[in-house]
């Protein structure tokens, strides 16, 4: 892996775009106090994740944006780009460069980005940790910080010695799992709260639904009770008249077919009984002309009356007599006329007396001719009406012969006639009783059905919702008791409050999700813990392995340095003091529980050295330069371990006399082939170690410049 590039833009002093190239090897930046040299490092830092502005001596990270001189203006963002060769996948990525920017606002908005993608802060301090990079170690060492190693705490120089090593990465982990812990286990307590606060409402909720879970069991079973009563019921009450629809339609038919059948043969008799009264009629006629027969008699004993009247005149008085022996003959003759075959005769005999008394009336004298007169008027009706009777009477006697005749047949057609209207009404009234027998069946089942459906509306229930059961057989006084039975329990218990059972089903289903939630907090919390654990035992596992070498390059680096003496790095366990609660009893740490991680003493770095002819020990008796000389004592030790990328070193060099200067650049030069250095310097041996030399000018306008320099 390689740094390549460093672009630089509106960054502290250079405000305008500056562009560093790091071909490899040593690098460094030389340049008067005070033209922005350190702003190269404090790039280096920022970019690589740094979120302090102290560590890059600003006091906020508007300091980090060219704030303006007189001559040039100031600028609303600072933003910085480093492009890293990664053809060697140094880095977890596909790519064969790597590129890291980050920009920021005057508003303090702060963006950052990998090869163009925007990702955030944590994401790039995760990225470099993985490759043994960071802010946190000895990978950039600022101005005035060449002894960083000995001021640092103890606590500080395991964190610098853990990411030279690569072991940052896990830290990381572990803090990112430890922040995730206790935010878990802070939602562990409320969701805890949240059910120990839902419980007393949920248990009285559940104890009324388990009511209504009751009533719903004995609704239901009562509801199958109806079902099998009232359809039972209901298919008894059909039984009884199963198809009396079809057959009263079937009877309205047949009885409008014997109507039409009586009406024929009613029809039939009357034309026969028609036949039986014309014998009657001819009858009634004979007694009619019977009757104008003894009429007649009686105008002809008016005439024969009149006629003696006239008798005691002188002339004519032989021809009245004459008349009215005739006239007696014929009044004889008429009342002996039984026979209409003698009517012939009589009529004969009749116009023979007329004709003698004409004669008679024919000698009288004119008095008594217009009495006789009248007489013959009388005479002439006689005749007209005795032509008429005899004319009638024939036709009568012809008629009443035939009749007489057809009679015989005449009772045969009778009797056959009217036997087929008794029988057809015989039939007619054996429908209608069958009819009426219906209506009354129709009517019983109407009052049963009636009476099953007064029943179901007190059940509460329709008729219309059962269907016949014909094939289910029914205790009904047993369902009867049962039923009231389960009536009475439903009373007990009441109405249902839909209300409360929404309630209850929102509440039970709050709680199952808190449940759920609960168990799944306790097991983010458990395996949280357990991963911190095995972080823990894996840092310290790598760790403890590591140190002994680490100890043994340190002596040798230090050696070097101070021509002799001795150095030795130590970890040193504290003894942990169990934490105490309220009564002053220890606290048993649980699996999960926050301040588990305490549980593992990691212990602290302690730095023994023994400076050659010097009797005084301990770090606090050592010089500023002796301070500079054991921290690079300790970061030779540690990158011969575990080699970075790259080093920044600000001014390193700055405390250190010519010969210790020397031996800083004879290990620089030992160490390029594997490490890339980019050092800012004002020594002119560490300078001839270069092989490439930027040097930073402050330009009249206030910004920084840039001017490279290779040296062959």
């Amino acid at each position: 892996m390689l740094l390549k590039r460093l672009e630089l833009i509106g960054f502290k002093s250079f405000a305008s775009k500056t562009t560093l190239d790091f071909p490899g090897g040593i690098v460094a930046i030389v340049g008067p106090n005070g033209s922005g040299k350190s702003n190269v490092v404090d790039a280096v830092r920022w970019l690589l994740g740094e979120g302090s502005p102290k560590q890059m001596r600003g006091g906020r990270n508007e300091d980090l944006i060219f704030a303006g001189t007189p001559h040039r203006p100031r600028v609303g963002q600072a933003q910085a780009r480093i492009i890293l060769d990664n053809s060697t996948k140094f880095f977890p990525v596909d790519f064969t460069e790597v590129e890291i920017a980050r920009k920021i606002n005057r508003a303090g908005e702060s963006q950052y980005f990998l090869n163009g993608a925007e990702v955030r802060r944590g994401d790039i301090v995760h990225f470099f940790a993985q490759s043994k990079l960071g802010t946190r170690g000895l990978t950039i060492i600022n101005q005035g910080s060449a002894d960083i190693f000995v001021r640092a705490s103890a606590e500080e120089r395991r964190e610098m010695i853990e990411e030279v090593l690569g072991l940052r990465q896990f830290q990381i982990k572990k803090h990112e799992a430890e922040r995730k812990l206790e935010t878990t286990n802070a939602n562990l307590e409320k969701v805890r709260a949240m059910i120990d606060e839902l419980l007393p409402r949920l248990r009285l909720l559940r104890r009324q639904t388990v009511k209504f879970a009751e009533r719903a069991t004995f609704e239901e079973e009562l509801r199958m009770l109806e079902d099998q009563y009232f359809g039972a019921k209901l298919a008894a009450v059909e039984k009884e008249n199963p198809n009396h629809g079809t057959r009263e339609r079937e009877l309205r038919e047949a009885r409008s077919e014997r109507e039409r059948e009586l009406e024929k043969v009613e029809r039939e008799l009357k034309i026969v009984e028609s036949v039986k009264e014309k014998p009657k009629e001819a009858r009634a006629n004979r007694q009619e002309i019977e009757e104008q027969r003894l009429s007649l008699g009686k105008e002809l004993g008016r005439i024969e009356t009149q006629i003696e009247v006239e008798k005691g005149t002188k002339s004519g008085g032989h021809a009245h007599a004459e008349a009215i022996e005739t006239l007696r003959e014929l009044k004889i003759a008429l009342s002996e006329a039984l026979n209409i075959h003698e009517a012939p005769a009589l009529q004969e005999r009749i116009k023979t007396l007329l004709k003698v008394i004409e004669k008679a009336l024919d000698s009288t004298d004119d008095g008594t001719s217009k009495k006789l007169s009248a007489l013959e008027q009388s005479r002439k009706k006689i005749e007209e009406d005795l032509g008429a009777f005899t004319e009638e009477y024939v036709a009568l006697e012809k008629e009443d012969e035939e009749q007489q005749g057809a009679l015989a047949a005449f009772n045969d057609r009778f009797r056959s006639a009217f036997s087929a209207v008794e029988e057809k009404r015989r039939a007619l009234a054996k429908i209608e009783a069958e009819q009426k027998e219906l209506a009354f069946a129709a009517e019983r089942v109407s009052i049963r059905r009636g009476e099953l459906e007064s029943r179901a509306r007190e059940a509460g229930r329709k008729l219309t919702e059962f269907a016949p059961l014909a094939d289910v057989i029914v205790d009904f006084d047993e369902s009867e008791r049962r039923m009231f039975k389960l009536r009475g329990e439903l009373a007990a218990i009441g109405e249902m409050d839909p209300a409360l059972v929404k309630e209850a089903k929102e509440v039970d289903e709050r709680h199952t999700f808190l449940s759920h939630e609960l168990a799944d907090l306790e097991k983010a919390s458990s395996d949280l813990a357990k991963l911190i654990a095995d972080l823990d035992e894996k840092i310290h596992a790598e760790f403890a392995a590591s140190l002994r070498t680490i100890t043994e390059r340190f002596n040798h680096y230090f050696r070097l340095m101070f021509g002799g003496g001795h150095a030795h790095v130590r970890l040193i366990k504290q003894k942990q003091e169990p934490a105490l609660d309220e009564n002053g009893e220890p606290i048993v740490m649980k699996n999960g529980d926050a301040d588990a991680e305490h549980a593992v003493d990691h212990g602290q770095i302690e730095i023994d050295v023994g400076i050659p002819h010097k009797k005084a020990s301990g770090l606090e008796a050592l010089s500023g330069g002796e301070r500079t000389l054991v921290s690079l004592a300790v970061l030779f030790a540690l990158i011969s371990i575990s080699t970075p990328p790259f080093l920044v070193l600000d001014e390193a060099d700055a405390a250190l006399d010519e010969a210790n200067t020397r031996s800083f650049a004879n290990l620089i030069k030992e160490f390029s082939h594997k490490t890339q250095f980019i050092l800012v310097t004002h020594n002119r041996i560490t300078m001839e170690a270069a092989s490439i030399l930027y040097g930073v000018t402050m330009g009249a306008d206030g910004t920084s410049k840039v001017l490279s320099l290779k040296v062959e």
